[in-house]
């Protein structure tokens, strides 16, 4: 099997020195919520980003584990008020997305026990749509859930984790996973098996350029005979050495997707307990793992002196200084009280240099908090053009931070807008290149741990005042425009 050889990519911003990235702490600003519970919350605890209703302000939604999940409304100026939700417990995640086709989020929501599909109307009001929508819940125990659009069908991707009912269990008894494919005015399900316990699920593009599902798997429960997936909807089947695919092994938590190298090719993050493995895609199609050098393995904690392996959770790309280079948060923290990983387990923030390498920088920037961590997202939650910072613990309080870089590179934000039923044009690819150099984004529902987003792609543009966008639609139609950089767009076809 050939291997790409990595190509960093320059920085778009040639010569230009930005400030140091800080943050502060605005965890204050939110409704007092914590996710807790006992083993059957050890995993999940994410948080959905999405403006529920239509005001440009990125609203929350956390799961509560066995706390009812809450809605954080945003007011502007970082600051949240709880608003009206059903009441829903033993929540593990919620994604936003479009799943009527009536240009208004919903939200899928998962839990120990019958996933909700939510209605929202946006106003910033859910209601329970199971029956209306079609959807079957099912019983199962759900921690992944991912979703895209096939021939202009919903199809949806729910990963569940161990079997609660098997007697054999719990080690060795993972439960399957499944899909639900919109066909009429309902959901067909359909098993996906084997399962591995799977803790992120991802529709991306791969390094094929094909629409594919992977799933990410916690080694801890399958013990021996998994690993990492990826299945391919077309072929009805997962993908094996046959077609190239190779069998990574590891205790998988979470994945983030992104090209960092330039090439039109998005790596992927995986979060694990140990290494985090990034993985560069090839042009070749394969997967080759980073160099150590690439500074993104992040195995250990970098404050304090617990020397043991850090746990790696939810990980999301973004660019915290707009210098025109991805950076990469990780949220970190003991399942429990594992003895053979790190209890005092700071959270990184990793920002990519100059040389496409990555540097820990989240001392400095004050959010290298020691708590059980485990989802998080960065948005740009105040409107001032840079990305902000929440992440959710476990059995602690949620954290909230605003970022205060002094000095940074101009952004553009970007979001899409098509007919139904794919009306956030879910697939789409958005290129923006300033200075000579290329950035590419997937518009993508899925991924990381326990949550997701549904807002603007958000582009960092160093020195550059404008730039060429380039929009690649669902259905291959082409949009070009060009852009004066540190405005939010909205495009349709």
């Amino acid at each position: 099997m050939r291997w790409p050889v990595l190509a960093l990519a320059p920085a778009i911003c040639g010569q230009a020195l930005w400030a140091e990235v800080r943050f502060e702490d605005m965890s204050h600003h939110l409704p007092p919520h914590v996710y807790a519970g006992g083993w059957e919350h050890f995993v999940g605890g994410g948080v959905a980003v999405l403006d529920c209703n239509g005001d440009a302000l990125p609203d929350l939604v956390a799961a509560g584990g066995e706390n009812p999940a809450q809605l954080m409304i945003n007011r502007g100026n970082m600051q949240f008020t709880a608003g009206g939700f059903p009441t829903l417990t033993g929540t593990t995640g919620a994604w936003p997305l479009d799943a009527d086709g009536d240009g208004h989020l919903d939200l899928m929501v998962l839990r120990v026990g019958e996933n909700q599909l939510l209605r929202g109307d946006g106003s910033c009001r859910f209601t329970a749509a199971n029956a209306d929508l079609g959807f079957d819940g099912g019983t199962a125990w759900s921690t992944s859930f991912s979703a895209t659009w096939l021939d202009d069908a919903l199809v949806m991707a729910v990963g569940n984790y161990v079997d609660r009912d098997n007697p054999e269990g719990p080690f060795g008894a993972c439960d399957d996973n499944s899909l639900h494919r919109k066909v009429g005015a309902r959901f067909r399900a359909e098993t996906l098996s084997p399962g591995f316990c799977a803790l992120s699920a991802l529709f991306a593009r791969d390094a094929t350029g094909k629409t594919r599902l992977r799933l990410s798997n916690d080694r801890h429960y399958y013990v021996r005979g998994g690993s990492e997936q990826m299945y391919d909807l077309q072929l009805g089947r997962f993908l094996g050495p046959e077609d190239g695919w190779e069998n990574v092994q590891l205790w998988g938590m979470g994945i983030a997707s992104r090209d960092i190298t330039g090439d039109g090719r998005s790596e992927v993050m995986l979060t694990s307990m140990g290494d985090q493995l990034m993985q560069i895609a090839g042009a070749d199609g394969y997967y080759t793992p980073a160099p150590y050098a690439l500074g993104t393995y992040a195995q250990r904690p970098h404050l304090g002196d617990d020397g043991r392996p850090s746990t790696g959770w939810h990980a999301e790309f973004g660019d915290i200084n707009n210098d025109g280079r991805a950076d990469l948060f990780i949220a970190k923290g003991n399942v429990d009280q594992m003895p053979g990983l790190a209890m005092e387990d700071p959270n990184s923030l990793l920002i990519q240099q100059a040389d496409g390498s990555f540097a820990e920088q989240s001392v400095g920037a004050g959010v290298a908090t020691t708590a059980r961590s485990r989802g998080a997202a960065l948005a740009d939650l105040d409107g001032d053009g840079r990305l902000d910072l929440v992440v959710m613990n476990r059995r602690a309080g949620m954290e909230l931070y605003r970022n205060i870089t002094e000095v940074t590179g101009n952004w553009l934000q970007i979001s899409l807008r098509a007919p139904a039923p794919n009306t956030r044009a879910v697939s789409a690819l958005v290129t923006v290149t300033a200075n000579g150099q290329s950035q590419l984004q997937e518009v993508t529902v899925g991924g990381g741990h326990g949550g997701g987003q549904s807002g603007p792609l958000h582009f960092g543009l160093g020195a550059a005042e404008a730039a060429q966008v380039t929009v690649t639609w669902p259905d291959g139609t082409l949009l070009d425009l060009q852009a004066d950089a540190n405005q939010r767009l909205v495009l349709t076809p």
